[in-house]
């Protein structure tokens, strides 16, 4: 009998269905955990077979911020959160965790973490996706030439936002960190990797994660030698790379009192866009989360953008790798929580909906929200936040409906640059994350996009697609058949815009980026920046 039909067994019932029941507890139903480490959260979700939720425990933590730009996380706070929400999702579910037929993990992306090999202690704060402080190195790299072989081998950009220079950068500042990592004492991983090995002592990954390192190579599928000398990061450090619906390990069972094994991994964006069954090539989903994540399926091979896009992994189901391509923003609902914790103007997040629909539009407001510079399909690490059409008459109403418009924005130039690379017109966009919830929003994507916007009956599509993954590994789940049944729509908002005065918001919001794009530290120059 092998792992897999060890936790997973079937019984018929009266109607001739299929029940899922838990072999070590006969005719008991069994459940599957997701773990969703986020950038401001842990949660953590467990799910029938039927995709719907039935106990769900979240819990906030810390925000580090240094210096200007940088963005830090404590790593062992990360993990007594993800393992205090996870005994909170199994209370609030009141079920047994020996019931738990498997466990899936999705994860913040790019995050770098590195960690003591003898005592599984980190050695440094957890540096965050968001993180600018290897800018400069990307700035060294990119006046040597390995711009090209970056994007050649990875299919990223060469940009602070992935892990590989904020390894570089560790190493480069702290070199006794180096000497230890040379010597086989440290271990490098995304929070996967470091959940993987704080739940079961095994030191992995997957592709949809290493992906985002610039230290995979995508089509060789595998750590690259040249690129790790590039980046000055020994090989030693790396965790091995397991396809995403698998098997990782099993759980220690003083965790939860139960060996369970973990046989799902992948990075958030890429879990969404498998919790929304998209599994054909064309399919595409955006996540309105602290940034805002469009993917779209490829299909077997990856696709090179020519229009400032990634490709990247999808995922691995342990038949060969399906590749997607990618546009990323930085700052979305992150600046609906700047305008409530940092300016004071809202209450609550939920409170911006309200707002927006108190007046007819911005009144010429535009806010290019580029805290930390721009991502796709710009990667101006320079640009900066940039408010522009203020008047007298301006309201802390046209302020926030600004900013809501901004994320639309910020997406349509993301569908538009993936419409030119794939070839295809982009007619029905899913939609999932915290800020899909908001209406107004939503109506102002269909609408300056002129695109349907779909959102699921089970909004936590990131949760839902480590689950599956997980599930489909132990045969919780026979199919992706089984996958695409589960999803159902919720909502749908269609474009009602006119295309005149959709031209004349899309034409003030160019004229917004570039203005966002003319300052440097602060100082306005007229820099001009030759594309990615």
């Amino acid at each position: 009998m092998t792992w897999r039909h060890f936790f997973v067994t079937e019984k018929p019932s009266p109607a001739g269905n299929k029940i899922r029941y838990n072999s070590r507890m006969d005719r008991r139903p069994t459940y599957i955990l997701a773990l969703d480490q986020g950038t401001t959260t842990s949660r953590a979700i467990l799910f029938n077979h039927d995709g719907i939720i039935i106990g769900v425990k979240q819990i906030p933590f810390r925000q580090i911020f240094p210096k200007p730009g940088w963005v830090e996380h404590d790593a062992e706070e990360i993990w007594q959160t993800q393992l205090d929400a996870a005994r909170g999702a199994v209370e609030a579910a009141q079920i047994e965790p020996a019931q738990i037929a498997a466990i899936g993990i999705t994860n913040q992306r790019e995050t770098t973490v590195v960690w003591e090999r003898a005592t599984g202690k980190p050695v440094y704060n957890a540096i965050v996706w968001q993180c600018r402080r290897s800018s400069g190195i990307c700035d060294e790299l990119r006046a040597l030439g390995a711009g090209a072989s970056i994007r050649e081998k990875t299919g990223l950009v060469l940009d602070a936002y992935f892990s590989g220079t904020k390894l570089t950068w560790l190493f480069r500042e702290h070199p006794e960190l180096r000497a230890r990592a040379e010597r086989g004492e440290l271990m490098f991983g995304t929070i996967d990797s470091w959940l993987i090995y704080k739940l079961t002592g095994i030191h992995a990954t997957d592709p949809s994660n290493a992906s985002r390192t610039m230290l995979f190579n995508i089509h060789e599928r595998r750590w690259d030698d040249e690129l790790l000398r590039t980046l000055e990061v020994p090989a030693r450090i790396l965790p091995e790379v397991k396809p995403s619906s698998g098997f990782f390990g099993l759980v220690r069972k003083e965790l939860f009192g139960a060996e369970i094994p973990v046989s799902g991994v992948a990075g958030d964006q890429q879990a969404a866009l498998f919790g929304h069954a998209c599994f054909e090539p064309g399919d595409v989903k955006n996540t309105y989360g602290t940034g805002c994540f469009t993917l779209m399926n490829t299909g077997p091979f990856p696709v090179e953008s020519k229009h400032n896009l990634l490709a990247t992994v999808a995922w691995d189901l342990g038949k060969g790798y399906t590749y997607a391509l990618e546009g990323s923003v930085f700052i979305a609902g992150a600046v609906i929580q700047w305008m409530r914790d940092q300016m004071g103007l809202l209450a609550d997040s939920a409170a911006s909906e309200q707002l927006a629909r108190s007046v007819e539009d911005s009144q010429g407001v535009y806010i290019v929200p580029a805290f930390v510079g721009l991502g796709a399909p710009y990667w101006d690490s320079e640009a900066r936040g940039t408010v522009v059409g203020l008047t007298r008459g301006t309201s802390k109403a046209h302020f926030v409906r600004a900013a809501l418009e901004a994320i639309a924005y910020q997406s349509m130039d993301l569908f538009e640059a993936m419409e030119k690379d794939s070839g295809r017109e982009l007619s029905c966009i899913k939609a999932d994350g915290g800020a899909s919830q908001n209406s107004f929003l939503m109506q102002f994507q269909a609408d300056i996009t002129s695109a349907r916007v779909i959102l699921p009956e089970v909004s936590e599509t990131t949760a839902l697609g480590a689950a599956y993954l997980a599930g489909l590994a132990v045969g919780y789940w026979e199919s992706l058949d089984d996958v695409r049944k589960n999803w159902r729509m919720r909502r749908e908002f269609v474009p009602r815009m006119s295309g005149d005065v959709r031209a004349g918001l899309v034409a003030g919001w160019r004229k917004a980026i570039a203005t966002a794009r003319t300052f440097r530290e602060g100082l306005a120059s007229p820099i001009n920046r030759a594309p990615v």
